[in-house]
């Protein structure tokens, strides 16, 4: 290509606008926030342990009030973004995990000990879960909204990938703040900072339909290239509910089981990650907090550097015209399988060895975080909100089971052995899913399906 030729093409792009770009990076943000808010506890459950009196069990129990709330809520919460859209219901989600965030923080202050810490402790982290729920619903809502299908792999896998920038980010400043100031501050800052920037959300979105930042031909070239820019429009003309008939598209699909079953999967080493992780390496390695709230952010890089270069494989394999079923596949196998590495931590002594083997399972875990990009691309696109619920409600059992089953597991053995075992079985079970139950991904029409 000739110097006048690239002239034009950066012109073109110039006038055509990326500001679908800038929408991406305030849902990245805002995924960041809504992944460290969840590991808050991750990070304080040893100094909560230690100074509210809690054992394994509770500390268990707690970790999974979250998930328990957070799975209940997805159906209900992927109904509001279809009922009220994206712009209303995400802003109000933000703004209220972000207010719960904070009060976690006040059960230090206000002296509860023993039981009834634990039982408020449980209650709060269950409002947490139920307000958070929408979150990725509505993340793969706008992105099936702001982006054509060949950049949906990279969109998505870079929301999905906030949650190990929020490891990488805040792990070490809230490892910090325990260390230094109480673990309560952990709580209250992070609720602080997610109050602000509801504020920033409400502030700068809008639909692609109604935004006068986005210029016409940007959005005429989402348009063309399989982004809904009128989903949200045509939701206000059409406001007629999901009958029960149509949401059975959602249960009886075979290929819709088999992305829930695979979501389920990545999800219940997503909660290994962001709960138990922390606490192996202090008490399961002999590692300090210290030293934990930075080691973790290791292999953390490793999740984001996995996630985008998964998404970017999964959409280069599309423009070059590959169907987007066997792009999407491809690095979700090659991804999970990976991920089973961290097994063999339970045959090495050295701790560098296991954070190498902990860092290349979670690569493994974020190459094969495509899901959301699968979602996008076969969801019914009168229910793309709801479909988001039942996908991420499924998801997230594993989310309830995996936290107690460690706690059982490390209370009854007091050893992190049979819980790594138990975690890399998931890895295993996902490519079942991908490879065995589903077929070619294409996108679900609720008229065929009842």
């Amino acid at each position: 290509m000739s110097s006048k030729e690239l002239d034009v093409s950066a012109d073109h792009a110039m006038r055509i606008g990326h500001h679908r770009y800038w929408v991406l990076a305030l849902i990245f943000i805002i995924t960041v926030i809504n992944y460290a808010d969840r590991a808050t506890m991750s990070i304080a459950g040893t100094s909560v342990v230690k100074e509210l009196g809690l054992d394994p069990l509770m500390l268990g129990m707690i970790f999974s009030a979250f998930a328990w709330a957070y799975a209940l809520g997805q159906i209900p919460g992927g109904w509001l973004l279809d009922r009220f859209g994206a712009r209303r219901v995400y802003g109000c989600s933000l703004l209220l995990w972000s207010i719960f965030t904070a009060l976690q923080g006040t059960v230090g202050w206000i002296g509860l000990t023993g039981s009834l810490a634990a039982m408020t402790l449980f209650l709060m982290r269950f409002m947490l879960g139920l307000v958070e729920s929408p979150a990725f619903p509505a993340n793969s809502r706008i992105v099936s909204c702001w982006f054509p299908t060949r950049e949906r792999g990279v969109a998505s896998a870079l929301f999905n990938s906030g949650q190990y920038m929020a490891v990488v980010v805040f792990t070490p400043i809230m490892a910090w703040l325990t260390h230094s100031l109480g673990w309560e501050h952990v709580f209250v800052w992070m609720g602080a900072l997610g109050i602000a920037l509801s504020l920033v959300w409400f502030a700068f979105y809008r639909e692609p339909h109604s935004d006068p930042r986005l210029s016409a031909e940007e959005k005429a070239l989402m348009k063309e290239g399989g982004a809904l820019v009128d989903l949200e429009a045509d939701r206000k003309k059409n406001a007629k509910p999901t009958s029960l008939r149509e949401m059975k598209c959602l249960f009886n699909n075979r290929n819709l089981w088999a992305i829930y079953l695979g979501q389920y999967c990545i999800t219940a080493l997503t909660y290994f990650f962001i709960t138990w992780f922390p606490i192996y390496l202090i008490q399961g390695r002999g590692m300090t907090i210290m030293q934990a709230g930075w080691v973790a952010a290791l292999p953390a890089i490793c999740g984001f550097s996995g996630g985008i270069l998964g998404g970017y494989l999964s959409d280069a394999l599309i423009r070059r015209g590959v169907h987007p079923s066997r792009a999407r596949k491809t690095p979700f196998v090659l991804g999970m399988g990976f991920s089973t590495l961290l097994v063999f931590a339970n045959f090495v002594d050295s701790n560098s060895a296991v954070i190498l083997l902990m860092a290349m399972a979670f690569f493994g875990k974020g190459f094969a975080a495509v899901g959301w990009a699968v979602l996008s691309d076969v969801a019914p696109k009168n229910m793309i909100g709801l479909c988001g619920g039942v996908f991420n409600g499924i998801g997230n059992i594993a989310g309830i089971i995996t936290p107690l089953v460690i706690g059982y597991v490390v209370s009854v053995t007091g050893s992190f052995a049979d819980a790594l075992w138990f975690v890399a079985a998931h890895g295993v079970l996902a490519v079942i899913a991908y490879l065995m139950i589903a077929q070619r991904f294409e996108r679900v029409e609720a008229s065929r399906q009842v």
